[in-house]
């Protein structure tokens, strides 16, 4: 395991100071349109009525549990940008990633229970996303 994290920051140690400019630019790019896409859509699920949310669904799910995805989209979107902005506890930045990813694994797994087969593209690729921003950030968990 040491072995892995020590190549890992003997990689890390190899990109260049311009490369690792163009990698935050492409990360801070990619965590300010997800924050305000789940800004957007977790401040929708808690404002709509839960019936208009259950009528857009592909299969019907708690509406409760809707408001509380809401809720964790929230918090999501908050946690890709603050601990960078304010520079406290950036280690949230990639977990917050990691909440959102399960939650657009989930979403595209509904969707595709739903028989939307097409649909299910918008979260697979919001997850893939997600999922960038969790590796590209990954270093406060290696001690880079």
């Amino acid at each position: 395991m040491s072995h892995v994290l020590s190549s890992q920051l003997t990689h890390e140690n190899t990109i260049s100071p311009r490369q690792k400019v163009i990698m935050n630019i492409v990360l801070w790019s990619i965590q300010g349109l997800l924050a305000l896409l789940f800004l957007f859509t977790g401040a929708m699920k808690l404002i709509v009525p839960i019936q208009v949310l259950l009528a857009q669904m592909p299969l019907p799910l708690p509406g409760l549990f809707l408001k509380f995805i809401g809720v964790a989209e929230l918090a999501g979107a908050l946690g890709l940008i603050l601990p960078g902005v304010l520079r406290i506890r950036p280690l949230l930045t990639p977990l917050a990633a990691c909440g959102l990813l399960i939650i657009m694994i989930g979403a595209t797994v509904v969707t595709l229970l739903g028989g939307e087969g097409m649909m299910a593209l918008g979260p697979l690729v919001l997850g893939l996303l997600c999922a960038t921003v969790a590796y590209g950030r990954r270093a406060h968990f290696i001690g880079a």
